[in-house]
């Protein structure tokens, strides 16, 4: 009988159930696609290229890890809180509590087991939509990759059975500790307005000195490496609990006695109530906050790798071909792409090394990149100064071997004349005189730059596959060439891409259930206040101006706090990409749309609780 009850009492919950299912279902499915790509060791050895790429993996899987560790804790605790005046009354009607405490324990493994299926089945489908979408990506070989992965599949039972087995037995020993009419009386219970005093001016300046330590941790990530990680998550997170539980109760006190602004409408009523629940949403928001820092900085550093690609790529290269002797082969590909600019060099090779013609390198020299600091990345110049004849680089002491080749000019010839073409040979100046008088054969070298280097992938890669075969190179062998620069970059980006990309959506998944949790489990305590409201003639259209409001100020203070986080923790990122901030507003942009339809879909849900229509 008691079972039938909690079922009947579980089904006129189910929208609740489905918010607290949604986060779980998500998590447990991304965790699940996340084991499924870092632990497939055949496909990890078909393709050694994405060795350092597993790494991204499992650390996206202990982050992922922590933070759903104490969002279930935290989502289970609101599930008690949901039913415990119905089990207030089971017991009133003579059920014994060790019976409530056990049908409660069952709920909630129920539940996870529950959801722990549906998201294993969602993160197959996952591993095999985003294994796809990864092997496209970076053009490696599909042989052992399998979506449904025994030891994933695994990992996820036993990491989420255990959650599920722990937040059971907490919600246990707090139904133990609870009385009857604790339970009964649960909607009964006002929320305390804190007192303000020195303890509370004390946690306000403290909260301001944690976030400016988390803020310059995060700043100066290049110095401070492993310690200033450690430093930003807990001075950062502290700071901002301690943040919300000093400064949000005093700004919606300030606009509560705001006269202008309570005059109008329903604003004293909007205020009052924010004023009244405000400081038992202070650690929900908080929490709130954390989660939305950690989804849109998850998918804001996800985009800035994949945007800092061929920033990278053309601040490393400035030409995008360099070909010696070309074939015709090469030559037809070379003819297909519309190049802004192109340079030729004459050489002879002979048994005394390799001599350039200086004439052709005055007269059109090639650009080199000014690598001197971080601000002139990606910038150009053309080599200064004279190109002493006899002057050389490679082989033997150049002191011994006439001039010394200025820098520039060195930069110059190590670009023109790669490692991988002629290893060990000496590189020396000629002018044409003595080039005439070389016995040798003469070689060409054509250096060329386009409009679109991402135009022409296809095309760089028949090249680089070409050259490897004219200069008897192994397949895999790596040529420092711009496509195999660019591959590179690539590479090391999309996981980062790919895990932030998935651990965002995760994040966001928990935040929305958080908060959606915590609004509508207070919901019924709005009830009767708006009964009233309509009892006294107050129109419909103004009480849903004021709910809207009223929720628009639960969901701003999170966004503005978790953003500013976002924004300067892309700091981090600094001594690795070289524009951390480039098209940072596109996935602010995104998670800003996800957020608003969040916020829609909760105020539907609060209204159909506290305003139900009638039938």
């Amino acid at each position: 009988m008691l079972f039938k009850l909690s079922m009947s009492g579980l089904r006129s919950k189910y929208k609740d159930y489905i918010v607290l299912l949604a986060g779980l279902v998500m998590s447990i499915s991304i965790f699940y696609m996340f084991q499924t790509l870092a632990m497939n060791n055949a496909f990890l050895e078909a393709n050694a290229m994405i060795g350092p790429i597993q790494f991204v993996f499992y650390a996206g899987s202990v982050l992922l890890s922590i933070v759903t560790f104490f969002y279930i804790l935290y989502a289970n605790s609101f599930l008690l809180s949901l039913r415990q005046k119905e089990f207030g009354m089971y017991m009133t009607l003579g059920a014994r509590k060790s019976k409530i405490t056990r049908l409660m324990f069952m709920e909630t493994v129920v539940i996870g087991l529950i959801s722990l299926v549906i998201g294993v089945t969602v993160g197959i489908g996952l591993a095999q939509v985003v294994g796809s979408m990864l092997m496209k990506e970076l053009e490696f070989s599909s042989d052992g990759y399998h979506a449904f992965y025994l030891p994933s599949l695994i990992v996820t039972a036993i990491f989420f059975a255990i959650l599920s087995l722990i937040s059971g037995i907490m919600n246990t020993f707090k139904m133990l500790r609870v009385t009857v009419l604790q339970l009964v009386h649960a909607d009964a219970q006002t929320d305390k307005i804190a007192k303000r005093g020195k303890k509370t001016v004390f946690a306000a300046i403290l909260s301001i000195i944690l976030l400016l330590i988390g803020y310059a941790s995060m700043i100066m990530m290049s110095y401070l490496q492993q310690l200033g990680i450690i430093l930003a998550l807990i001075t950062i997170t502290s700071g901002t609990y301690l943040l919300f539980m000093t400064f949000l109760p005093l700004i919606i006190h300030g606009m509560k006695r705001n006269k202008k602004r309570t005059e109008k409408g329903l604003n004293a009523f909007t205020y009052a109530q924010l004023n009244f629940r405000i400081n038992s949403l202070t650690k929900v928001l908080a929490t709130v906050t954390m989660l939305i820092a950690l989804s849109a900085g998850a998918i804001t550093a996800g985009m800035s790798f994949k945007n800092n690609v061929m920033i990278m790529v053309d601040g490393a290269d400035y030409y995008d071909v360099t070909i010696h002797n070309p074939t015709k082969a090469e030559k037809e590909l070379l003819d297909s792409i519309p190049f802004t600019e192109q340079k030729e060099y004459r050489y002879k090779m002979s048994d005394k090394g390799i001599f350039y013609l200086k004439d052709d390198l005055m007269n059109q020299p090639p650009r080199i990149m000014i690598r001197s600091s971080k601000e002139d990345f990606g910038k150009t110049k053309i080599p200064a100064g004279d190109l002493p004849v006899g002057a050389g680089i490679r082989g033997e002491k150049e002191e011994s071997r006439g001039p010394a080749m200025p820098a520039d000019w060195r930069d110059a010839l190590e670009l023109i004349q790669p490692y991988y073409v002629y290893k060990g040979e000496r590189v020396t100046i000629a002018d044409q005189k003595m080039y005439d008088g070389i016995e040798g054969k003469e070689g060409l070298v054509l250096l060329g730059k386009s409009d679109q280097f991402d135009d022409h992938l296809s095309t760089w890669k028949q090249i680089d596959e070409l050259q490897k075969g004219k200069l008897k190179l192994a397949a895999d062998q790596y040529i420092n060439t711009k496509y195999s620069n660019y591959t590179s970059f690539r590479s090391f980006s999309a996981g980062t891409v790919y895990m932030g990309f998935f651990l965002g959506i995760a994040f966001l998944a928990m935040m929305a259930s958080c908060l959606m949790f915590k609004i509508l489990t207070g919901a019924s305590k709005d009830i009767h206040r708006y009964e009233m409201l309509r009892k006294i003639g107050v129109r419909r259209e103004l009480l849903m101006k004021s709910m809207y409001k009223e929720l628009f100020y639960v969901f701003l203070f999170p966004a503005i706090i978790g953003i500013i986080h976002v924004l300067i923790g892309m700091e981090m990122f600094s001594f690795i990409l070289v524009h951390p901030y480039y098209k940072v507003w596109l996935p602010i942009l995104i998670f800003l749309v996800i957020y608003a339809v969040y916020y829609f879909v909760t105020v539907q849900l609060y209204r159909g609780i506290v305003m139900p229509r009638k039938k």
